[in-house]
């Protein structure tokens, strides 16, 4: 049988708790509403769960134009969104423009993390922009990094992937870089490159605690893997034509588009 779509993850806040959701609908910047917002320090810099790991002790949502925040004491903020200066956030190693959030959001994060953040609405695509807009893992991959680090089992939002699949064998989709696959009916995806990881894996994605040291792991048995980025655990790519993408939907790799579009 071919590889289906197991589980579904996003979050609009970049940096919070994902949450599992049963579709997404694909656009060409990635999942419509998916991380449309990110979190800057006083340098204007992106920050995220491998600076600050109480972001993910945060669950967002948002139906537009309404943005809320749960912290872990149970405190609800929510409020429409209203859009302030304009500003552009060091994002990696790349420039993000965006809006800085008027209301009280930025205090309520400064306060749980004990410093000074801002939150800002993306003009965009976010992380590795429209080419990186798609991201994927396997069970089998997260089975096999849970044996290597032995323990029972790893929680999937270690890697905060948008989609995880069934039906492949261990890091079998290393080896869809630089091919497409139709995700349901209707998406088309191709996928560019590997994701590197970094220490935010290394974090309980309840609790933002450090408690897995995914990266020596990953080092140890898979520090030699020829891949586009280093440490690498799973892939990413670009929306070629967008669709609803739900939890159940067959994914079916299309090798004779490779070395199109």
């Amino acid at each position: 049988m071919p590889p289906s779509v197991i589980a579904l993850a996003v979050t609009p806040v970049k940096g919070t708790r994902l949450q599992p959701v049963q579709s997404v609908e694909l656009t060409r910047t990635g999942a419509r509403g998916n991380r449309e917002f990110f979190v800057i320090d006083e340098r204007d810099r992106m920050v995220n769960g491998k600076h600050v790991g109480e972001l993910q002790q945060i669950v967002a949502s948002f139906t537009p134009p309404h943005l809320r925040l749960r912290f872990p004491d149970g405190t609800e903020i929510s409020d429409a969104v209203q859009l302030g200066e304009p500003v552009s956030a060091r994002f990696y190693s790349r420039s993000v423009e965006g809006r800085l959030l008027l209301g009280p959001f930025s205090e309520a994060i400064s306060e749980l993390a004990g410093r000074r953040l801002r939150l800002v609405h993306a003009n965009g695509a976010v992380d590795r922009g429209a080419r990186g807009a798609v991201t994927l893992i396997s069970r089998a991959s997260l089975e096999a990094l849970a044996a290597a680090a032995s323990v029972d089992e790893v929680d999937g939002r270690r890697f905060r992937m948008l989609l995880e699949v069934e039906g492949l064998s261990p890091h079998e989709e290393d080896e869809w870089v630089g091919h497409s696959a139709r995700i349901g009916s209707s998406a088309l995806v191709r996928f560019r490159g590997h994701v590197g990881r970094c220490l935010v894996t290394s974090r309980d994605p309840e609790s933002g605690d450090i408690d897995l040291p995914t990266l020596d792991i990953l080092r140890d048995y898979r520090g030699s893997a020829e891949t586009t980025e280093a440490l690498p655990f799973g892939i990413y790519g670009e929306v070629l034509e967008p669709g609803v993408v739900y939890v159940g939907d067959v994914v079916r790799e299309l090798q004779t588009l490779r070395g199109t579009h």
